[in-house]
């Protein structure tokens, strides 16, 4: 099963305390959503990976913001079953398919994403998909890419969502609206399972 069709939306999660890893997941699983995103941009991201991985089994737990070799090993060994980069360097794509793991890497031009193609590499995150031209551009380049799709992140919300996911290019979103930060830090999880089961009902 490909990384994109595993849910509509990916939740993209930025965790500031590794004790909260767990409940965070068990609400979002619960809402619908069981792939997780955590991304690399704190000290207790790594922690958080592997506690999701080991206490909550029914969710897949992955690691984004990857940019280095270190990041790939890291979190693998922590126990993160895909990965996701924000961009793509030639180094950073031959360490990814070293990985023995999905992957998502990141494209925002079209150069990039032939270039991905060039290499059997089909499925992409399009980042950061509202800055870079958001609906329109991927509209305008399903034409000449019609064998690639992506997961749009970066500045996408519940409102927005829809219009991205009806595109034939696009498999799933990521989004950062499902873990407020107020309602991590007060461990609101019924908000989240709230605002997953809202995502989970998109597609």
């Amino acid at each position: 099963m490909s990384l994109l069709d595993l849910a509509p939306v990916i939740p993209v999660v930025v965790i500031e305390d590794a004790g909260t890893a767990v409940p965070l997941a068990r609400a979002l699983v619960a809402g619908g959503l069981p792939v997780i995103e955590v991304t690399l941009r704190t000290p207790a991201a790594r922690e958080a990976i592997a506690r999701i991985a080991e206490e909550v089994p029914e969710a897949t737990v992955g690691a984004g913001t990857i940019r280095t070799t270190d990041d790939i090993s890291a979190s693998v060994a922590a126990g993160a079953k895909f990965l996701v980069s924000p961009g793509t360097t030639l180094s950073l794509v031959e360490a990814l398919d070293s990985s023995g793991v999905p992957y998502l890497p990141g494209a925002a031009t079209v150069s990039e994403a032939m270039a991905l193609a060039e290499r059997g590499i089909k499925e992409l995150k399009f980042f950061p998909a509202e800055a870079a031209g958001g609906i329109p551009y991927l509209k305008a380049i399903g034409g000449p890419l019609p064998d690639v799709r992506f997961c749009p992140t970066g500045g996408i919300r519940v409102n927005t969502a829809p219009d991205y996911l009806a595109l034939p290019n696009v498999g799933c979103v990521g989004g950062t609206w499902l873990t407020p930060a107020d309602a991590l830090k007060a461990g609101d999880w019924g908000r989240v399972e709230k605002l997953a089961a809202e995502a989970a009902a998109l597609k």
